[in-house]
């Protein structure tokens, strides 16, 4: 089994609201930096996106992929893989807690990335690391503004 890595960041929001940004990735590039591109290529009966391309360009690594989702009710969301130029897997998950009576939200994000070209798994955990933190932060930010 892949290692993965995971980061976990409190949210000064409802999970619904942070839930809600995270199923809008038509505004990805406004908020989280590496994402340039994103278009939803299939939905569930619910309109939650099942397929979505994103172009990503995070400097070292340029990729267009696309991603499988799936929602387990409305606090946690997974993906996988389907087709990608340069990643052999990139599998994760965002699961949302109420905390604070339902007015905060802690959001843990995990995520495994492998890559095509060979890595040392200690430069493929920082780079996750990296990846998560970047996301968390961005979310964060997006959600406690309100935009």
């Amino acid at each position: 089994m892949a290692e993965h890595t995971s980061s976990s960041i409190t949210i000064e929001a409802a999970p619904a609201d942070v839930m809600g940004v995270i199923a809008d990735f038509a505004r990805y590039p406004e908020w989280t930096g590496e994402v340039k591109e994103a278009e939803v290529l299939e939905t569930d009966k619910a309109g939650r996106a099942e397929k979505v391309r994103l172009l990503l360009d995070a400097g070292a690594i340029k990729d267009d992929h696309t991603l499988a989702y799936t929602w387990t009710g409305d606090d946690e969301v997974s993906w996988t893989l389907v087709k990608s130029q340069m990643l052999r897997a990139l599998d994760g998950s965002y699961r949302l807690k109420a905390t604070g009576g339902g007015d905060r939200t802690e959001v843990t994000y995990q995520l495994t990335v492998d890559v095509k070209i060979p890595m040392l798994g200690m430069i493929k955990r920082k780079a996750e690391k990296v990846i998560i933190d970047r996301a968390l932060a961005g979310l964060k930010k997006r959600v406690e503004s309100g935009a």
